[in-house]
């Protein structure tokens, strides 16, 4: 909690000089943002921060409304400064993916997750659609392995599991995530020809993930 409400005061007084200002506006590709954009999106950082310091292993269980695009990347740089830009980076990725993804018909509301504790079965419903299939949660409810029905042709994709201040969010791989939203859009009789822009969002990162922030 302290280190929490430390990098908060910092962040805090950066918003209040011009100089902390264009650093963001820097980081976050360009020194035209204006303030409330600026603003919005250090909000947005500060819940990733505030969510990693919070980030505890979580058993799914219930419904969760899919919130967004949620990114991780990390390179072997590893001092301060560098996690900092990560982070303003991360959300910029999440915020160009979101462009990507809603131009196929994944958007924020758009989809629920339901899932029963009881049996390991959930239920994805976005849409007309609504697709069955079972869940493992392992190592520590850290890691998740989701497996369609035949509808999807048996995907079966496993990421890491983390909760969050709202829920929880579940990262996989690109090619995993890309495979399904593929399938998604299909079936929601989009073009699926977008989907292929949000591979460059990882270049230059030694790991890339990315998936669903669920509100709860």
């Amino acid at each position: 909690m302290k280190k929490l409400l430390s990098v908060i005061a910092i962040s805090v007084a950066f918003v209040a000089t011009a100089p902390a200002q264009s650093l963001l506006g820097g980081l976050l590709g360009g020194s035209n943002q204006s303030s409330d954009s600026t603003l919005s999106t250090l909000g947005n950082i500060l819940t990733g921060l505030a969510g990693a310091v919070y980030s505890a292993p979580i058993s799914l269980n219930g419904t969760y409304t899919y919130n967004g695009v949620a990114c991780s990347a990390s390179s072997s740089e590893g001092n301060v400064l560098t996690n900092l830009a990560g982070t303003a980076v991360t959300a910029g990725m999440e915020s160009k993916a979101d462009e990507y993804l809603a131009k196929v018909g994944i958007k924020p509301g758009c989809m629920t997750f339901t899932f029963n504790s009881e049996d390991n079965s959930f239920v994805l419903n976005c849409g007309p659609l609504s697709l069955p299939g079972t869940y493992k949660v392992g190592e520590g409810e850290k890691t998740v392995t989701l497996t369609f029905g035949k509808t999807m042709k048996f995907l079966c994709m496993t990421g890491t599991l983390e909760s969050s201040l709202t829920g929880a969010k579940m990262l996989f791989t690109a090619d995993k995530l890309l495979d399904f939203m593929k399938k998604i859009s299909s079936k929601l009789g989009e073009n699926s020809s977008q989907l292929k822009s949000i591979t460059s969002l990882a270049e230059g990162y030694d790991q890339f993930r990315i998936g669903f922030k669920l509100v709860k």
